[in-house]
């Protein structure tokens, strides 16, 4: 016996429902772990498929036709999963075809879906999670952000390629469309136009065009007009017209062009005439923006470092407490005024494993303190998702917290928990500082501790490219190297933020990045970083208390010691 269609579609989208609100949020673009779900999801589907099959006593053909087909995708889903999610081209395509893929399951199953059952696979949590539109609108500004941080040609993108190197899957007109639409609704004209274009090429060689010819058009003539491109903007208003006699717009935006073009003075058999090349600049607000040019100058490692300054860079061994004579840490300074040093392989690929399978359940959308009310608030500029873990929930964290010890010479009982970080589809987290700003009293009232005296870093991953931490003032790239950890003063010695400090995630283009971040705040560190007499005062090595020499110019014994002995911290 069957249920209605009508019934059958309501319970299955109220179990949906159900599924999605335990999830909190639709954003699964700004996580790569997260989309690591979508593969889950992928061999889940046959096993539900299986279910309604054996509980019903008649089971369609075509439904056991689409069990099959998805077992057939798991089985290559094993094979590329981590490689398609982690290229951003992959991962939107994914989350599109997902989206389609439970429109149809849903119109597939309901004719024959039970109320009984659905609340029996609702109750057991069977961990069916897909994307909403958010999460392609998402992804698809996502990959805009990427092409304009790393100059990304559309043509390139659309065909499936990144530096040269071409991805498993290509872009379908409609694909293109999509992407373009998601910028219009940006009111982001510029990228518009670059990718209507390319939805317009794609359409015109496909066989069956996956895109209406009338939208892309429509879109595209608008874009121009914002962009200033009149005349073309008239002629394919026109290309529309002839398309489409009975188009509702087209016809009066033809007048309201010529229109235009007569206010600029244009004489009107000029109007067809001598079409000037498109002009498609980026927004006036980008490329005035002098802080977020060289922040993307930055991310392409465009920004030269002089040889000079090179040169006065070194490693040493950080043996300055009395375990760290047995263990040193190796130390490799990247830059001095601001000093910031890398410490290496200070982690090991079984604790990330750890700390990685300890975040990934607490994993939420990141968030940034509001400087007015000093409360956590989500924004377009910091794009990823985070957790907070205590040194308590494992000894691996515990033991990360008291070896950050001894690398910063900080206090760590006043620091805040470790915050695990995983970067989605153009993850990134615009130019910002760490710590909080005189006019921004309340950002840390809450905790009581003082300002964020200094950070460290930890990078477990190391993204194909893309993924560097930046400092748009210091004019400095750091790229994450796997087990290792980035350290800097966020304070001058006198107490007063370090506006050389201010940093950047760059997005990821291709790879999985996480990090962990410690922030490490003043209260506790009284007589750990003494205060300077001057401005000027400043560290030349992490634990620099002024007197002695650097580590450069004191005795440097090899050492031979165990991974067993550094571990214990």
């Amino acid at each position: 016996m069957y249920l209605s269609g009508k019934m059958a579609a309501w319970l299955l989208s109220s179990w949906l429902l159900c599924c999605i609100a335990n999830s909190i949020l639709a954003d699964l673009f700004t996580s790569v772990a997260d989309l690591q779900g979508l593969l889950d999801t992928e061999r889940a589907i046959p096993g539900l498929l299986s279910r309604y099959i054996v509980e019903e006593e008649q089971r369609l053909e075509r439904i056991r036709e689409l069990a099959q087909q998805y077992r057939q995708r798991n089985a290559e889903s094993i094979e590329t999963g981590i490689k398609d999610i982690t290229n951003p081209i992959n991962a939107f395509l994914m989350i599109k075809r997902k989206i389609f893929d439970w429109r149809k399951l849903e119109k597939e199953m309901g004719v024959n879906t039970a109320d009984t059952f659905i609340k029996k696979i609702a109750e057991a949590n069977y961990g069916v999670r897909y994307p909403t539109e958010e999460d392609l609108t998402g992804a698809a500004i996502g990959l805009l952000r990427l092409q304009d941080t790393y100059r990304l040609d559309t043509h390139d993108l659309a065909e499936g390629r990144i530096y040269k190197e071409q991805g498993n899957y290509t872009f379908s007109a409609r694909d293109c469309f999509e992407i373009a639409r998601a910028a219009y609704n940006e009111q982001d004209y510029y990228h518009t136009i670059m990718w209507m274009q390319e939805a317009r090429r794609k359409a015109e060689k496909e066989d069956v065009p996956t895109a209406d010819i009338e939208d892309i058009v429509e879109y595209l003539s608008f874009s121009l007009y914002k962009q200033g491109n009149l005349k073309h903007a008239l002629q394919l208003t026109e290309e529309l017209h002839k398309i489409n006699p009975q188009h509702p717009r087209a016809k009066g935006n033809i007048k309201w062009y010529e229109d235009l073009l007569a206010e600029e003075g244009v004489r009107k058999t000029e109007f067809r005439k001598n079409l000037p090349a498109i002009v498609n600049r980026r927004p006036e607000s980008v490329l005035g923006n002098k802080e977020r040019t060289i922040y993307e100058a930055l991310c392409r490692g465009e920004v030269p470092v002089s040889d000079k300054e090179l040169s006065k860079l070194y490693c040493y061994y950080k043996r300055d407490r009395p375990f760290l004579v047995y263990a040193p840490i190796k130390v490799e300074i990247k830059r001095f005024n601001p000093l910031a040093v890398l410490f290496k392989n200070v982690l090991t690929e079984e604790e990330m494993d750890v700390i990685k399978e300890l975040a990934g359940p607490k994993l939420a959308r990141a968030t940034v303190h509001d400087s007015a009310t000093g409360k956590l608030v989500t924004a377009t500029y910091r794009i990823s998702k985070s957790a907070w873990l205590k040194g308590w929930e494992h000894e691996v964290v515990d033991r990360v917290n008291r070896r950050l010890d001894m690398m910063t010479n900080l206090e760590m009982e006043t620091a805040e928990e470790l915050q695990i970080a995983n970067y989605g589809i153009g993850g990134h987290y615009d130019p910002h500082f760490d710590h909080a700003r005189k006019e921004e009293g309340k950002s840390f009232e809450s905790l009581g501790t003082g300002n964020r005296i200094a950070t460290a870093l930890l990078y477990m991953s190391q993204p194909l490219h893309g993924g560097g931490t930046v400092f748009t003032e210091a004019k400095s790239t750091i790229q994450p190297t796997n087990g290792d950890a980035l350290f800097w003063y966020n304070l001058h010695k006198m107490g007063d933020g370090d506006a050389r400090t201010r940093h950047a995630a760059c997005p990821v283009l291709v790879g999985i990045k996480w990090v962990s971040n410690k922030w490490i705040h003043e209260r506790g560190n009284e007589f750990r970083r003494k205060c300077g007499l001057k401005f000027s005062d400043t560290e030349r090595y992490v634990g620099d208390i002024g007197i002695g020499p650097e580590p450069r110019d004191a005795p440097n014994l090899s050492p031979d010691l165990s991974k067993d002995i550094f571990e214990t911290i």
